[in-house]
């Protein structure tokens, strides 16, 4: 049968044949300099080169790495356009702008985080590849470590460009109250930098951190320790539907409600939780409602990560209700309203992020 329909087609159009095999050639190249940037970040080659321009072999001695095997890498990044060569002098650099991405960690535009979950979320492919049979889930905490840490790294530079001077302003009221002294719960916290940058911009405010992942929690308690936040940001294990305390002035979920197995019954906990007066901070990675206006190249990141990731991590809990990565304002409203708020709307957005308040 496969045969035959491959027989029936028509020739192929020369132009978008070559068309598609370019864009192969680029996704190909991109694959492999995934693996680049980790090794880069990870031996710390990416931040000397920051401080000067440097042959192979100077970069390899100031690093301790072999030199062969830096020249290669070099020559990778060069092509990919990570690394600036200049032919003449024979040594490579870091622009301005290469820079910041590829080494400031605490800047908004900060890459390498992107690459280490990237990598490590590819080392499910052979069971997520038999969960496709089977229709098994994955749960997050069964993943390689690299995918905790890359999404720490990933999400964090999302959040200090715009959970402070953004996100938290676009809330009704809410940024008044933090800074008068609130109670807040970051739920799915991970390794804890919303918690933390929450703690650090209100110092008033108390935060409770809950994530169902006890590795992460105790990543996220020693963050909030070298920080020197600890005394106004605690790090619990608990499930969505049952952290504890209650009276919130704010709960907040970020990048999060999406991999949740029963996201509605998350929702009518927050509610329960919530003062009266208080507010629920959703953060969700950024979709429309219909997939053709998702058909970019946002859309096709986040669409993979939910196949490796959040689709999984969401059928291996109880009702497994899959909203996946790309769920959309009018399904999130959906799941929202079935918990009994009265109001949920659009607050902010990025080109990665949507972020909605709901209220009782």
């Amino acid at each position: 049968m496969i045969g035959n329909a491959i027989e029936t087609r028509r020739a192929p159009d020369a132009e978008k044949l070559q068309s598609f095999m370019e864009r192969f050639v680029g996704d190909l190249g991109a694959a492999y300099h995934a693996g680049m940037v980790v090794i880069g970040e990870r031996l710390g080659l990416y931040k000397a080169l920051a401080a000067t321009s440097m042959t192979s072999t100077e970069l390899a001695a100031r690093t301790g790495t072999d030199e062969r095997y830096v020249r290669e890498w070099l020559s990778s990044q060069a092509a990919g356009g990570y690394v600036t060569y200049d032919h003449a002098a024979g040594t490579f650099g870091l622009s301005d702008e290469q820079a910041l991405a590829l080494t400031v960690e605490d800047s908004p535009v900060y890459v390498p985080g992107a690459f280490e979950l990237v990598t490590a979320a590819l080392k499910a492919v052979p069971r997520i590849t038999e969960a496709f049979r089977t229709g098994a889930g994955m749960g997050w905490h069964e993943h390689d470590e690299g995918v905790f840490r890359g999404c720490e790294k990933f999400f964090r530079p999302g959040y200090i460009a715009n959970l402070v001077d953004n996100w938290i302003p676009a809330l009704d009221g809410v940024e008044e109250k933090l800074e008068a002294g609130a109670l807040v719960a970051d739920v799915g916290c991970g390794h804890g930098a919303s918690a933390i940058l929450l703690a650090q911009a209100y110092p008033r405010s108390q935060v409770r951190g809950f994530d169902y992942h006890g590795a992460s929690i105790l990543a996220a308690r020693q963050a909030a320790e070298a920080a020197g936040v600890a005394d106004r940001v605690q790090f619990e294990v608990a499930k969505a539907k049952d952290f504890p305390g209650e009276g919130y002035d704010l709960v907040a979920m970020f990048d999060c409600l999406h991999d949740m197995g029963d996201p509605a019954g998350a929702a009518e906990h927050v509610l329960r939780s919530l003062k009266q007066t208080g507010h629920w901070l959703i953060v969700e990675p950024f979709a429309n409602d219909a997939l053709s206006d998702n058909l970019n190249p946002v859309g096709r990141i986040y669409y993979a990560a939910s196949t490796l990731l959040c689709t999984p991590c969401s059928r291996s809990q109880e009702v497994g209700l899959c909203l996946g990565a790309q769920a959309g304002e009018a399904r999130l409203r959906e799941v929202v309203g079935s918990a009994g708020f009265g109001s949920f709307r659009r607050a902010a957005e990025t080109p990665f992020n949507l972020v909605f308040e709901a209220r009782p």
